[in-house]
């Protein structure tokens, strides 16, 4: 007798075959069976009839580092299909810490990933020093996921150099070899790899970039070899120029990392978006990668499946937060503050003024590169457009509407009851060029990744970019622009688990892992983001919910039922790679 069986379904089973039909039947956190009209009684059946049958999804670019320390629900990417994170990306994490330095790691994860800090210091119980200890922590816990984590170059330089490692001194031969054997001792407890920041875009609180990010090659050659040393893993890292803030080191960023590859003989994955200062430098990166595969290295660049770009509104940062009459009702209650934004005589004060004086912080900085992008903001819609076409750019709006691009940008935002959000697509989005994505995605090295999931709380919610993959890219692009279904879902499924070692889960094939979702092929959309206040301290963050979710199930156990959350708590620690 079975446990569950999803009976109906059109299967597929994240292997890149073509859909079939068949019924999956599961033992405990097993799938036993696959096949058509599987004999046998099970304690729950799930009527899958007229939809899809995958994988649960596999994301390895999140920073829930923090979070997953008090949250056992792991939103917003636990509601798209995702069953299993890797969190511990670009540098940045909570350990090893040393005693007293606890604060300096909020403030670096505040500076680099937008999680309120006050969130984190109120949310983290620290109780930990070793980054054995921290998995330990993590073990005892229980979520509606499963977790693997990366030990972060940022604190094991603070561990091992203090204040010259935070400052991106550089680090003598001890100090070196030290940062080895935490890595070699973090890997062999449990993580999934190391990883680095090398841009300059990625700042602690005071400023200060994230320490590794200037560590020359003998060091970056010594965490490999932890790496390798502490039983292997993958070697992930934001590069230089990831950012768009140098376009000539990329190609030497690359030549080093094959050559670390090749030394250690362990994967390396590093963020690659096109950048508009120049707008063709990923594909020269991409295909270094290629010929680094035929030289025996293995590189594999991140990719986003949308334009990596910000969320503007009245809730989150926008052009005209340095006005004094916006000023002067910013404190109120976000409905009572666009009741009176709504306001005629609110909005020609506030589109006739100068800005005020600045009072800093990184809020009103992303609301000043929004005022500086008026001519590049999208409305996004509702349902949210992540490749919109011309007439949504506000330049669009205010010719159709003969009114300069400020007051149709005021406008835009008081739409949708003033909730509206506009998208600037920072990168992978020159000049609106649809087909870059496209071709970023289906390149023979890339990996999907960079959904940030827990980070930029305020600013960004690209948790969600699995089922803009389902949805977008295999049903509602034209049709000679999409995807198949079958490859989508394998990029996100089996490829993402295999780079990590994760070789018990991925695919939906008998004595695999039971991590699957029932989805509605036709139904699946995503609503629009919303701001909340439900992290620790008030803090806020974007949330995004989809329909089209008929079920997600977690080692077995049914998590999310048409999209809400069932209760179960399945997940667990991820120590390390996972045999087939």
């Amino acid at each position: 007798m079975y446990d569950l069986k999803i009976s109906g379904g059109l299967l597929v089973d994240g292997t890149g075959d073509p859909p079939r039909p068949a019924d999956v039947a599961t033992v405990g956190d097993t799938i036993v069976a696959v096949g058509t009209d599987l004999p046998g009684d099970a304690a729950r059946t799930i009527d899958a009839t007229g939809q899809i049958v995958t994988p649960g999804f596999v994301d390895v670019h999140t920073h829930y580092d923090g979070q997953a320390t008090w949250d056992d629900l792991l939103e917003p990417s636990s509601g798209h299909g995702i069953t299993t994170v890797v969190m511990g990306n670009c540098g940045v994490g909570f350990a090893p810490v040393r005693p007293g330095t606890q604060e300096w790691l909020i403030q670096l994860m505040e500076g680099v990933e937008d999680i309120p800090g006050a969130a984190l210091s109120e949310g983290i119980d620290w109780g930990w020093e070793s980054f054995g200890e921290y998995l330990d922590a993590l073990d005892d816990r229980r979520w509606a996921i499963d977790v693997g984590t990366q030990v972060p170059h940022g604190a094991v330089r603070a561990y091992v150099m203090g204040e010259r490692g935070a400052r991106n001194e550089p680090a003598d031969a001890d100090e070196i070899a030290r940062m080895e054997r935490i890595v070699a001792e973090a890997v062999s407890a449990g993580a999934l790899g190391v990883s680095t920041s090398r841009t300059l875009a990625h700042r602690a609180m005071d400023g200060e970039p994230v320490p590794g990010t200037f560590a020359a090659e003998d060091e970056l050659f010594g965490l490999g070899r932890g790496l390798r040393d502490g039983g292997g893993g993958v070697f992930e890292l934001a590069p230089v120029g990831s950012a768009g803030e140098d376009i000539v080191k990329p190609r030497s960023e690359v030549e080093w990392m094959r050559r670390l590859s090749a030394a250690i003989g362990q994967p390396v994955s590093f963020a690659l978006l096109q950048v508009p200062a120049a707008p063709d430098l990923w594909r020269e990166l991409m295909e270094v990668s290629l010929q680094a595969a035929e030289e025996g290295a293995e590189l594999y660049p991140q990719v986003a499946g949308r334009p990596f770009g910000l969320l503007a509104g009245w809730q989150t940062s926008h052009p005209f937060v340095k006005r004094p009459s916006y000023r002067a009702i910013e404190h109120l209650d976000i409905d009572e503050r666009i009741e009176r934004l709504r306001d005629p005589a609110v909005r020609a004060a506030i589109c006739s003024e100068a800005d005020g004086e600045r009072r800093g912080g990184m809020h009103e900085g992303v609301s000043m590169l929004v005022a500086r992008m008026l001519d590049q903001l999208y409305v996004l819609g509702d349902p949210p457009d992540y490749e919109p076409t011309p007439d949504r750019s506000i330049p669009a709006v205010a010719a159709a509407a003969g009114v300069p691009m400020q007051e149709a940008a005021y406008d835009a935002f008081c739409a949708e009851d003033g909730r509206a959000l506009l998208m600037v697509p920072l990168f992978n989005y020159v000049d609106g060029n649809h087909d870059v994505i496209r071709e970023q995605l289906t390149h023979s090295r890339a990996v999907m990744g960079l959904s940030d999931g827990g980070a930029h709380c305020g600013l960004i919610c690209d948790a969600s970019m699995p089922t803009t993959m389902i949805s977008h890219w295999t049903r509602d692009r034209s049709r000679g622009e999409r995807l198949p279904l079958e490859w989508v879902v394998r990029k996100q499924s089996q490829d993402t688990a295999a780079l990590f070692g994760l070789n018990d889960r991925g695919v939906v094939v008998p004595g695999k892992r039971a991590d699957l979702n029932v989805i509605d092929h036709a139904a699946i959309n995503l609503r629009m983001p919303r701001l909340v206040h439900d992290l620790p301290a008030g803090g806020r963050r974007l949330l995004q919910h989809a329909d089209g979710y008929t079920a997600t199930i977690v080692a077995g156990q049914q998590t999310r039922d048409a999209g809400l959350d069932t209760g179960a708590r399945p997940g667990r620690l991820v120590r390390g790679h996972r045999a087939a």
